[in-house]
């Protein structure tokens, strides 16, 4: 079918009958892969029946019909000549690994990330010792163990960095977090730029006519220190840009004008709050409909010393209650959400950008047909049914409920429609699970 249609599809690909067939094709691949006219880090092994793909469904993020078996990867030892510390757009401190240039799977490697101060502890790396170093996925370089008995014996312990390498803000880490950070959001500037970076990227904005490359000029000419600068830019100020002409500079202020209609919930991603990703923004801007219901923070209890047990949880702790009783909405969270809704310095910006017009309230269209009379319930949707298992799907979001793709004790509800598998109904029928036909589901809503 994929040649018939003119794609190119690699020829080594073999139907199976067996485990055993799986794992000869596999042994047989690990040494001949090598050969190939291109890289290749494992065997994607599916289960070549459309109905039992449709039976076994999806988990979150990958089918459950489909794996992927890694080779083992290739493992070299090298020197580590120094530690150096990284800063992402959130703040995130990455130790870096500048090693001795050694060739790994067909490539140079000179850098490997150490990930954070538990794993060099892990470890116990240290500047000067000979490290084993291998390609995560034939992609990724790390550092996997260390030669102790290379190490020189005026080696001493890496001490982890305290300040931030770039704006020299001391470092915090907070509790049950695996990496330290810079505090200073608003100032330190990798993080300055890739906020920026984040805001304008596809899945977020998306605006044209501007990359990282402007934006790093921009911040560096002092045009803009935060997103909400960019809705202040004109043609005649950017011109004087490297490598700018007047056509690239319209493209630039038309494409940040253009952003402007960009849905809410995608806004809502661009702002760049910590772990607050593309499925959590949906989630988020569907419960609570618009920016200040989300951002709105409860009234300061009025001190009193007159009743000792009175309720006198702090409006920080009402906000986390209310933002943990959202579905998937955990204490990780909330607790940034939290902390960017009383930093007055984010709510400033988040007033320009409602000022320059961006979508801070998701749309009638958006609103139209919503409903809370399927919350907190749990559905599966299981064969062929009148209308297209996407729109009952749409139906069951729409209307405040979750869908999943696998049955079991936390599944309210089973919709079921003709030709489903014999094995979903049966684990239904196990666990207790209610099975509703088509009309009924629609009769619920």
């Amino acid at each position: 079918m994929r040649e018939n249609g003119g794609f190119k599809a690699p020829q080594e690909s073999k139907l199976v009958n067996s485990i055993e067939e799986v794992f000869e094709y596999i042994n047989h691949w690990d040494v001949a892969r090598k050969e190939l006219p291109y890289e290749t880090d494992g065997v994607v092994i599916k289960v070549n029946s459309l109905d039992q793909q449709d039976e076994l469904g999806f988990t979150a993020k990958a089918p459950k019909w489909a794996m992927a078996y890694k080779f083992a990867a290739e493992q070299v030892s090298t020197r580590l000549e120094e530690i150096t510390y990284q800063v992402g757009r959130t703040g995130s401190i990455t130790p870096v690994a500048n090693l001795e240039a050694v060739e790994i799977s067909g490539t140079t490697v000179r850098r490997a990330s150490l990930h954070n101060a538990d794993q060099i502890e892990k470890l116990d790396i240290r500047v000067g010792d000979e490290v084993y170093v291998e390609k995560g996925g034939e992609i990724i370089p790390k550092i996997v163990a260390v030669d102790l008995t290379k190490r020189p014996e005026n080696s001493t312990p890496t001490v982890y960095a305290t300040h931030c390498p770039e704006c020299n803000t001391e470092l915090v880490r907070n509790e049950g977090d695996a990496k330290h950070y810079c505090p200073n959001d608003m100032a330190c500037p990798p993080q300055v730029k890739g906020r920026i970076e984040h805001f304008i990227s596809r899945k977020a904005m998306d605006i044209d006519g501007i990359g990282a490359e402007t934006v790093g000029q921009l911040v560096d000419a002092g045009f803009i220190h935060n997103y909400a600068d960019l809705y202040d830019l004109t043609v005649e100020q950017v011109l004087p840009l490297e490598r700018m002409a007047q056509k690239s500079a319209e493209n630039m202020i038309n494409g940040i004008e253009a952003s402007k209609q960009v849905p809410f919930e995608r806004v809502l991603f661009g702002l760049g709050i910590r772990y607050v990703g593309e499925t959590i923004a949906k989630k988020l801007a569907k419960h609570y409909k618009n920016i200040d219901s989300l951002f709105n923070m409860p009234a300061e209890p009025e001190k009193t010393s007159i009743d000792l047990f009175a309720d006198v949880s702090s409006a920080a702790d009402k906000k986390m209650e209310e933002l943990t009783a959202v579905p998937e909405i955990g204490e990780s969270i909330a607790q940034s959400l939290v902390e960017f809704i009383q930093n007055e310095d984010q709510m400033a910006i988040i007033e320009r950008l409602k000022n320059a017009g961006l979508q801070f309230a998701l749309s009638e269209e958006q609103l139209e047909g919503q409903t809370d009379k399927l919350s907190g319930k749990s559905f599966v949707i299981s064969g062929v049914f009148e209308m297209s298992r996407n729109d009952l799907k749409k139906l069951v979001e729409n209307n405040g409920g979750k869908n999943s793709s696998s049955i079991s004790s936390k599944t309210d509800y089973l919709i079921r429609g003709d030709k489903m598998g014999p094995s979903k109904l049966e684990k239904a029928e196990k666990l207790g699970i209610t099975m509703i036909s088509e009309q009924e589901f629609l009769a619920m809503i």
